[in-house]
């Protein structure tokens, strides 16, 4: 315990005035965190990190990755998406070239890693630009959805959840988690509006705590299938980045398909 407070302080003195400066500095963050990511997933797969495979996932991962402002050199931004899918079929060439050492099964869990990371740390920058305001709600609404189901369920669970992928976790706890974070987001949300009603907030708070928890779900399923523990070690007591993130990166996308960042 005493070394999980030690990293979550270091971390958050790290990650919070970032946070509120926001621009480069944050960017190049969100970056670096989400290649991490990259590579804990190619370590589940067994995948060395210097490997062309790895590599190959890196540069794909940071064509989705890059905020839209450091792609002015295009002809048009969108051209993202079209190099991404160049890096895909160079997937697919390979493992025609290593006789399917490197297999389509390989390739297809990487391309769908990587989009999964990629894309979701991309919106934690996206989120930051929509306004610091937003960014917090929706780191606040994660927090309290975690920490409230820690504490409900560690007090009051007894109806298994997902016993078959992360064994502690309870309906009571999930319930719980999601009744504090609405606490939580309402109060925020009423001192500072966002762009929809405080009423539809309140069902957008509700959706984000509820994706949440999903993704956490979402990576204790891709543990629990290649036997790991953490997804890395990065942060002693915590694991690895998608350990912490791992809710982030399905709620961000979502919030951005609901027209909130």
């Amino acid at each position: 315990m005493k070394q999980r407070v030690i990293t979550a302080t270091i971390a958050l003195l790290i990650f919070i005035p970032l946070v509120i400066y926001g621009k480069l500095p944050f960017e190049i963050l969100c970056i670096l965190l989400g290649l991490i990511g990259l590579s804990e997933i190619y370590i589940m797969r067994k995948k060395l990190l210097v490997s062309p495979e790895a590599m190959i996932g890196s540069l794909a991962g940071l064509t989705l990755l890059i905020p839209e402002q450091w792609l002015t050199f295009l002809p048009d931004p969108e051209l993202r998406f079209s190099i991404f899918y160049f890096f895909i079929l160079i997937y697919l060439l390979y493992t025609v070239v290593t006789r399917n050492r490197f297999s389509f099964d390989d390739a297809g869990f990487l391309t769908l890693g990587v989009i999964y990371i990629s894309v979701g740390f991309h919106y934690l920058i996206v989120a930051r630009q929509a306004g610091l305001d937003v960014l917090f709600l929706i780191l606040f609404v994660v927090w309290a959805t975690d920490s409230g189901a820690y504490m409900v369920g560690r007090k009051f669970g007894k109806n298994k959840l997902a016993p078959h992928i992360s064994p502690n976790k309870t309906w009571e706890g999930t319930i719980g988690g999601s009744v504090i974070a609405l606490i939580v987001g309402a109060v925020f949300t009423y001192f500072f509006p966002q762009v929809y009603s405080w009423g539809t907030m309140l069902l957008v708070i509700l959706l984000a705590s509820v994706a949440g928890q999903l993704g956490d779900l979402v990576e204790s399923a891709l543990k629990r299938y290649y036997g790991v523990k953490d997804s890395g070690k990065i942060l002693p007591g915590h694991g690895g980045i998608l350990d912490r993130f791992d809710s982030l990166l399905v709620v961000l996308p979502i919030m951005h398909f609901v027209g909130l960042i």
